[in-house]
């Protein structure tokens, strides 16, 4: 049996934009600690993206978001000395963090000059429902859609 459930930590919202989506994907692009610099990179590709697609950053982030956001997901379940690859559906707090790992990790990877353009870029394709991030997204419903037959095992 596991031990208690660590408590939930609040998350203020960003001094910018005034939203916790915003804070929590900020918090998830630090890299060795420097919380200033991973803002500047984001505020920066909010820029970018005002800029090119002349619409509200904000808006086009969440969206990009909820783009990369999985709905189902294939988890192992051991039954009668066989593993099986269960589809359940991802809990609304998992939902945002694999998006914000995806986006983030998927930025990292782009071959743009600088971070705020690759994650600027990374998030427009989002939006636009392309990009790596929503692969990764698309590849996991598959993956889940595959495995429908094992439903039964959810727990």
């Amino acid at each position: 049996m596991r031990r208690r459930k660590a408590p939930e930590r609040e998350v203020l919202p960003d001094p910018k934009y005034k939203s916790e989506l915003v804070s929590k994907f900020i918090n998830g692009m630090i890299l060795d600690g420097k919380k200033s610099k991973a803002e500047t990179i984001f505020y920066t590709a909010m820029d970018i993206i005002e800029d090119k697609m002349k619409q509200d950053p904000l808006a086009v982030f969440k969206k990009a978001m909820d783009n990369v956001a999985p709905i189902l997901e294939v988890r192992s379940r051991r039954v009668g000395g066989a593993t099986y690859q269960v589809p359940v559906e991802v809990r609304e707090k998992r939902r945002r963090s694999l998006a914000i790992r995806w986006l983030v990790s998927y930025s990292r990877g782009r071959s743009e000059r600088t971070m705020a353009e690759r994650l600027a870029n990374e998030l427009m394709a989002a939006f636009k429902n392309e990009g790596t991030s929503v692969k990764k997204k698309e590849d996991t419903h598959r993956m889940a859609e595959a495995n429908k037959a094992f439903a039964h095992f959810r727990w």
